[in-house]
């Protein structure tokens, strides 16, 4: 009896390792940033963390920054620059960043609550 090696397909279907921006997202921040008076400088970013606290032991903390540090992770989608710290990204992979009237960001990987990011 021979042995024979089946190799099954990769689905070209698989994630990239990023964070999503939905468009109602992004209208939002941009509109944020405009408010902010940011806008025009393009050095200037949404933060995305995850801190200790809240009702599964983790909270999310947006904010506008524009300096990065050694081992932020940046992404960039749907026209929106995402930065966050090795460790929040563990936790935000593949997440889509979204805006709704009810909730002001959500996302659509784990459904967690964030909130409204500070202004510089």
């Amino acid at each position: 009896m021979s042995a024979e090696t089946l190799t099954t397909p990769v689905a070209s279907t698989e994630m990239a390792n990023t964070i999503y921006v939905s468009d109602k997202a992004r209208v939002k921040v941009l509109q944020l940033l405009a408010d902010a008076g940011v806008s025009d400088d393009p050095s200037y970013f949404l933060r995305v963390g995850v801190v200790g606290g809240g009702c599964s032991g983790l909270s999310y903390k947006l904010d506008f920054d524009n300096e990065k540090k050694p081992m932020d992770q940046e992404f960039e989608d749907n026209g929106i620059r995402v930065v966050t710290d090795l460790k929040s990204f563990l936790y935000l992979v593949n997440t889509t960043l979204d805006f709704s009237d009810g909730h002001l960001f959500k996302t659509y990987n784990n459904q967690a609550l964030l909130s409204t990011p500070q202004t510089p």
